[in-house]
């Protein structure tokens, strides 16, 4: 009879504390639903974490609060990773929402998990763009990479990560992101940018009598969008080189591109020099009488060299 009073005393004190321990827990879930309600998210998400802690103890008879911390610390924890968003706190952030992913992923709370799997190349972004306008092209470009790293098809991401790493210098690099982002939806402003770089490389080759290079960069300018003024280097550096046929083409395209443009007489004329060059006297005549039906566009010198051309070729 002493040992059966013994057994029912202990079986009394478990189920004491067992509701104690119920009642700490509600306490503590409850203690949470006021910090969040007034705004204290840090105080809240601790709150459930310890409430979810006990609840997880106690069986069936903690099943609801477990339910109801697992719903909630996943939502409470995205809002703080935006907070540090909204304060520039970007790392910060970025590890914030990766943990809240594994949490929410881990809880069945896939809507949040989603929402952060969304926002992480965004915050990269956000970050990345702090670097480029402040003009640390060196930070941007690991930035840029790092949202690639995410999101591999962000074409703007390739496109900002081009145009630092051409301010870096880097030609193959920023070709190797410019031709990304045109595969990912910014074909426009990247082969822009393409042209450009090309263009200038053609353009400092011709300056240093590279005559071969600059027409190599020019003609692969022209892949991105077709130019006068890629036409126009190449003419020069043909005609430079000695390449008097591919000068003529070069030429003649620059025309065809820009009939109207301010220099267009002097271009004339210099098909009309290769073309003597070549003793097609008919169309250097031609081209040399073009060229005079240009003066307001055509080097003075030229003009009158064009004239003295023209009585002279029978």
């Amino acid at each position: 009879m002493k040992k059966l009073i013994t057994i029912v005393a202990a079986i009394l004190c478990a189920s004491a504390v067992y509701a104690q321990d119920l009642a700490t827990a509600t306490e503590t879930f409850n203690n949470g639903v006021t910090a969040n309600e007034a705004g204290n998210v840090e105080m809240a998400l601790q709150n459930f974490k310890e409430a979810l802690a006990m609840a997880e103890g106690l069986g069936e008879e903690g099943a609801d609060i477990v339910a109801n911390c697992k719903s909630s610390i996943p939502i409470l924890m995205f809002s703080l990773a935006k907070k540090a968003v909204n304060e520039a706190e970007y790392d910060k952030a970025v590890a914030g929402l990766k943990e809240t992913i594994e949490i929410a992923t881990k809880y069945g709370v896939d809507n949040i998990a989603d929402e952060a799997t969304v926002l992480i190349p965004q915050v990269l972004m956000q970050k990345a763009n702090g670097f480029f306008n402040d003009k640390d092209y060196a930070g941007a470009a690991d930035a840029y990479k790092a949202v690639l790293a995410e999101d591999a098809a962000n074409g703007m991401a390739s496109l900002r990560l081009g145009a630092a790493l051409k301010a870096l210098g880097d030609k193959d690099g920023a070709v190797e992101a410019f031709q990304a982002a045109i595969a990912n939806g910014q074909d426009k402003s990247a082969s822009k940018q393409l042209v450009n770089l090309y263009q200038q490389e053609a353009a400092a080759s011709l300056k240093a009598k590279k005559y071969d290079d600059a027409i190599a960069a020019a003609l692969e300018s022209n892949k991105y969008g077709e130019s006068a003024k890629a036409y126009q280097i190449a003419g020069t550096a043909a005609s430079n080189g000695g390449k008097t046929k591919l000068a003529i083409e070069y030429f003649e395209k620059y025309i065809e591109l820009a009939p109207t443009a301010k220099n267009s007489g002097d271009i004339l004329f210099s098909i009309a020099v290769s073309y003597q060059q070549l003793k097609d006297t008919a169309k250097a005549k031609e081209y040399y009488q073009k060229a005079i039906a240009e003066p307001g566009k055509i080097n003075p010198k030229n003009l009158e060299a064009a004239k003295a051309q023209l009585a002279a070729i029978k």
